[in-house]
């Protein structure tokens, strides 16, 4: 015991956001220290890494024959283990200095809709990118520990959390997830609602990075005073040529409408089955929004709307994962938590 406590003083903490979107690192004593996007860039045939995180997103889309860009997690989970053992090796050597001797001890957050094939692909790809102990956790309960939530007490916190792939849905009390749903829905499905309706109502074929420019620019989950335009550029599906478009916010609204409400009746699906202690906890603490999905224009306005419950945004919303998962061994460390007690996986 003497000699564990002894490396694990010396021992650097990572916390790590694998997200669909971008993955974050935070290190115990630094903060976040990587904030990048979940794309490998590798040469076809060979799998030899060209780049990653921000200079392999520039390649998506526009690569040569002989590389390809890949984004390895899909919906809040791993779809190519290699890559994406490549990814998280790739980036923790960026933030662990070489003549350091001790693994890492590191933690994870995932989503509690994941498979155990899913959770343990994870876990092999941590230890393989080189932990030397693998914790993973809920990302709600992540992001609650990241927003300072007082998950300790015994009174009810509702977070929301939304990334890339997924929404994470949780009531917690006494450092325990009482209730918890998670859907596979996120900001990649705000995209490609995008996607769809300018396709169909206008013809116009546009990328992923072009509705992600129309999300965060004019993206709004709920009616607003001023009407935002934005030209943008993309391919006529009849003609096959080039052309330019303006959209408004108003049609981007229509278009998110799906997936918005979607998450909408999963924040109402999560409070019907709250215990009625915690749900009065609940309507006077609020409820806290965390992740990049949580930052659309308009759509905490919209939940509180729709619940009747005061909706908070966290202070770092972007962050609250990794955050609270590099900050898990000083905060609940000693305590069993339901999604993975034990969660320690020594493969």
């Amino acid at each position: 015991m003497a000699k564990r406590k002894f490396f694990d003083s010396l021992s650097m903490d990572i916390g790590i956001d694998l997200g669909t979107c971008n993955t974050l690192v935070y290190v115990r004593g630094k903060g976040i220290v990587i904030n990048e996007p979940s794309v490998v860039a590798v040469e076809r045939g060979t799998k030899r890494v060209i780049a990653v995180g921000s200079d392999a997103k520039k390649m998506l889309w526009k690569t040569p024959g002989n590389i390809i860009a890949i984004r390895p997690l899909r919906d809040g989970v791993i779809a190519d283990p290699d890559t994406t053992e490549k990814m998280i090796k790739y980036f923790i050597q960026k933030v662990i200095p070489r003549r350091w001797f001790i693994k890492p001890r590191m933690v994870i957050g995932i989503p509690t809709c994941i498979t155990e094939v899913e959770r343990r692909a994870v876990v092999e790809a941590a230890y393989k990118a080189g932990a030397r102990e693998v914790e993973v956790l809920p990302e709600s309960l992540a992001a609650a520990i990241g927003s300072d939530i007082p998950i300790h007490e015994p009174a009810g916190h509702m977070i929301c959390d939304i990334g890339g792939g997924t929404t994470e849905i949780s009531v917690i009390s006494l450092k325990d997830l009482v209730v918890t749903n998670a859907i596979r829905i996120g900001g990649d499905e705000f995209d490609e609602a995008i996607i769809k309706h300018i396709r169909a109502a206008h013809n116009l074929i546009i990328g992923e990075q072009t509705a992600e420019r129309l999300k965060i620019e004019i993206g709004n989950a709920s009616p607003d005073k001023v009407i935002e335009k934005v030209e943008i550029k993309g391919t006529d599906a009849i003609t096959g040529l080039p052309r330019r478009l303006e959209i408004d916010s108003v049609e981007v609204r229509e278009a998110l409408q799906e997936p918005v409400n979607q998450i909408v009746e999963e924040i109402k699906k999560t409070l019907g089955q709250t215990p009625p202690e915690l749900a009065a906890d609940i309507v006077e603490r609020g409820i806290v929004m965390a992740g990049g999905g949580s930052l659309l224009k308009g759509l905490p306005r919209l939940i509180a709307k729709e619940t009747g419950v005061p909706v908070i945004l966290a202070e770092r919303p972007l962050e609250c994962v990794a955050i609270g998962a590099g900050k898990y061994f000083e905060a609940i460390a000693d305590v069993d938590v339901a999604f993975g007690s034990a969660a320690s996986m020594n493969l």
